[in-house]
């Protein structure tokens, strides 16, 4: 019988050190090139961006941030990912996570469908032995094990919690607050917290959302305001048009920057103590995502990043990376 879809609980808050302060986090999706529009493959996706992630690094080291990049099984068994980002990894000048696509991630037990490319909708054990055979192939490739993890369309699920525990992984952050999936038959996020928590009251993994935040007049009733709107034709465009509703996630792909700015401003308001930024590794090459498509649409989003840095800069919300958001955190 079904469980329905997967809600996370939110455990105790995550305590940080008292001169941890407000930080944020640049988390890049960093997996193949495919077909957004088509069906689920194993095969027939391309790399031909990754090398360039050698640029994106380069930019984000000139404002002294420290990018994670969670990487699929595809660029992570793509000697190319080594070059591009090996000596920034062991300099400490960027962080690595995991990032499962089960479809394209052996072993491969399920059928290719909607609902088996949500990893926490397979089996307990293949969904263990998907995360344990990609968490290795990262360290294979870079010789640091991953602290981080982030599912695959952020399809965590029931077991995946356990399934994390044959890692070293200590953060989560496949949860995208005020976000539902569950009709597609992945997790319902609506109404979580954007505040890490403790998955576990021992303190053993952290549970870093994705920043998301409701901008416009009647904000405050985001979470039950914006759920009745998607039931009604139309009423969440309305919303937002006439800036009373809308819901903004941190990220320069289909965000113009005056709402990711304003956005930004509320979780500094709202005393967020990890704002986490995130995007798809094939946007920094015209024609691979929906949203950058020329190279206009490049420049666009490479200057909403150097605005949006400029924007943290003058609030004092300085980078953190990985391993100090583990090192600051406390039940």
């Amino acid at each position: 019988m079904s469980r329905g879809p997967f809600r996370p609980r939110p455990g105790p808050p995550v305590r940080f050190a008292r001169d941890f302060g407000q930080r944020f986090l640049v988390t890049v999706d960093t997996e193949e090139e495919f077909d957004w529009g088509q069906p689920f493959a194993r095969t027939g996706y391309g790399l031909s961006h990754v090398p360039h992630l050698a640029a994106f690094q380069s930019f984000c080291e000139s404002h002294g941030v420290a990018p994670t990049y969670l990487i699929d099984h595809p660029v992570a068994t793509d000697g190319a990912i080594r070059t591009a980002l090996g000596d920034a990894v062991a300099a400490g000048r960027a962080d690595i996570g995991v990032q499962l696509h089960p479809w394209v991630s052996p072993p491969h037990g399920e059928t290719l469908s909607v609902h088996n490319s949500f990893a926490g909708n397979l089996p307990p054990e293949l969904e263990q032995a998907k995360l344990c055979a990609l968490n290795q192939a990262l360290v294979d490739a870079f010789g640091t094990a991953p602290l981080i993890y982030r599912a695959g369309r952020y399809g965590i699920g029931h077991a995946s919690t356990d399934a994390l525990a044959h890692t070293d992984i200590a953060i989560d952050t496949s949860v995208r607050s005020h976000f539902d999936y569950s009709a597609q038959g992945g997790p319902d996020f609506t109404g979580l917290p954007v505040r890490p928590w403790w998955v576990d009251r021992a303190g053993g993994l952290i549970e870093l959302p994705l920043t998301t935040m409701f901008t416009g007049t009647l904000r405050r009733w985001g979470g039950p305001l914006f759920r009745h709107a998607e039931r009604i034709p139309h009423l969440r465009g309305a919303l937002a048009r006439m800036g009373l509703l809308n819901r903004v996630p941190l990220t320069p792909e289909g965000v113009p920057l005056p709402e990711a700015l304003r956005a930004l401003d509320h979780a500094i308001d709202d005393g967020v103590p990890v704002i986490v930024f995130s995007f798809h590794s094939p946007s920094l090459v015209p024609g691979h995502t929906p949203y950058v498509r020329t190279d206009a649409d490049l420049a666009a989003m490479m200057q909403w990043w150097e605005a949006t840095f400029a924007h943290c800069a003058s609030r004092g919300v300085r980078p953190v990376r990985v391993p100090e958001i583990i090192a600051a955190a406390s039940t």
